[in-house]
């Protein structure tokens, strides 16, 4: 009778096993533009299995930001945290932005991130999560377990989305979608804190990208009025938002998007829940009084979360690392100078450099399979080649500190790190901490 069940379960076992790593199916669901990589029956359930302790197993971290002195400094699980960051949209050529690189079936974010952590970075900002919760959780997880590296999850508030802050319906719709995004990933230990919008003051400011209005609002005839009048409804709407994250998620600060420093006193006024400020600057060189303009605007710390210089020379026509590794080198320790670790201001606590790499769609002239060498707008403050033809000298698909090649054998372009790369590696490898904080901290 034994023999009898061994012959069976034998044979079935070995049929169970063949069907186990023969079969093959999609790790996620599919989409119009990406048909992810087939995977065995067996390679799935055993990621499902990994999956689920991840899930059972995350604590988050404790992040939290510590003023003294009037310096201000990031602490992370009780360890000062100065954010060495690089702003991350690894977006392959021929693809556009509204690729969805989580579910990227050949996962550059295996490439680069050796890469990063070579280089020293320990933070990459990510402008939204992916529609697939499980896809955005793989690139946290990745980073942090196997590279250390955290992660800044950010949310659009909406910007591209013909917003209008001043609409019920549409905050609502917007506030529902943060809570629900901070409700996932609150439990993840890659995340370091919540950045809600980007750059989303310029749909009021005076360039008014996007712009949008209330019939009250409209009844002032003052244009400037008319701009406060925005500022204040929209920075409510976000120190809204911030409250309601604090109540769900005690763990990690939240920070509001902003274009430089514009329209941040109005901010100070009705952002109490808010922890820093995550600004884009762009000022040149270095941040000039940015540091001192937030102190005395708006009173809380500042992160940098998107500044850099592109690779291309407008006025000459032919690529420039040269500059870009001068200019970003220069605005890291700027950075430095103006933290907690230096002489300056004591405001700022870290940044993160645009880009990781060259993005071929941003101008899309010549297509998304041709990287263009167009200027499509005009900065002063990048001085080298501002006698490019209509003064057009920022070249949006030239910000990467790697450039892009052939594919490689695993269907990812290769990353050709630039001269800034080794520039940066040098920087952000370095000791921060001076003697005197060391033996602070020690005692």
């Amino acid at each position: 009778m034994k023999k009898g069940i061994f012959y069976i379960i034998l044979p079935l076992s070995v049929f169970i096993l063949i069907l186990l790593f023969s079969i093959k199916i999609s790790p996620f669901k599919e989409d119009v533009r990406i048909t992810p990589k087939k995977m065995t029956l067996a390679s799935y359930i055993l990621s499902r299995a990994g999956y689920f302790f991840d899930e059972i197993n995350a604590v988050p971290q404790n992040v939290f930001i510590e003023i003294k002195d009037e310096k201000s400094r990031m602490i992370v699980n009780n360890e000062p945290f100065f954010i060495k960051g690089i702003c991350y949209s690894p977006i392959p050529v021929g693809q556009d932005g509204s690729y969805d690189f989580y579910r990227d079936p050949n996962r550059p974010w295996t490439i680069d991130g050796p890469m990063m952590e070579h280089m020293g970075v320990n933070t990459i900002r990510l402008y939204k999560p992916s529609p697939f919760p499980e896809a955005t959780k793989q690139v946290v997880r990745y980073f942090y377990k196997k590279h250390g590296i955290m992660s800044i999850m950010g949310h659009y508030l909406g910007l591209w989305n013909s917003p209008n802050y001043g609409d019920k319906d549409f905050t609502e719709a917007i506030k529902t979608d943060v809570i629900a995004m901070v409700k996932e990933y609150k439990d993840e230990p890659g995340i370091l804190f919540w950045l809600l919008g980007n750059e989303t003051n310029i749909s009021f400011g005076y360039e008014e990208i996007n712009p949008w209005s209330t019939p009250e609002i409209d009844e002032l005839k003052n244009p400037y009025e008319r701009r406060i009048a925005k500022a204040k409804l929209f920075y409510s709407f976000v120190n809204d938002i911030a409250k309601a994250i604090k109540e769900i998620d005690p763990n990690h600060p939240v920070a509001l998007g902003n274009s430089d420093a514009t329209f941040l006193e109005i901010a100070r006024e009705v952002t109490p829940d808010i922890d820093l400020v995550a600004s884009n600057v762009y000022r040149g060189k270095t941040f000039g009084n940015f540091f001192r303009q937030v102190k005395l605007k708006y009173g809380k710390p500042v992160a940098v979360v998107e500044f850099g210089c592109d690779a291309f020379d407008a006025r000459k026509a032919r690529e420039d690392q040269d500059t870009q590794a001068t200019f970003i080198s220069s605005q890291v320790k700027d950075l430095i100078e103006n933290s907690y670790y230096g002489s300056g201001i004591g405001n700022c606590l870290g940044g993160c450099v645009f880009e990781w790499n060259d993005e071929w769609w941003k101008y899309s002239d010549g297509g998304y399979d041709v990287q263009d060498e167009e200027g499509s707008w005009s900065k002063g403050e990048y001085y080298k080649d501002i006698e490019a033809p209509g003064n057009l000298n920022m070249n949006e698909e030239w910000w990467g500190i790697n450039a892009l090649s052939e594919k490689n054998e695993l269907g990812v372009e290769k990353r050709i790190p630039r001269k800034v790369y080794y520039e940066l590696k040098s920087l952000y490898t370095q000791e921060l901490l001076p003697q005197k904080i060391k033996e602070e901290n020690a005692r």
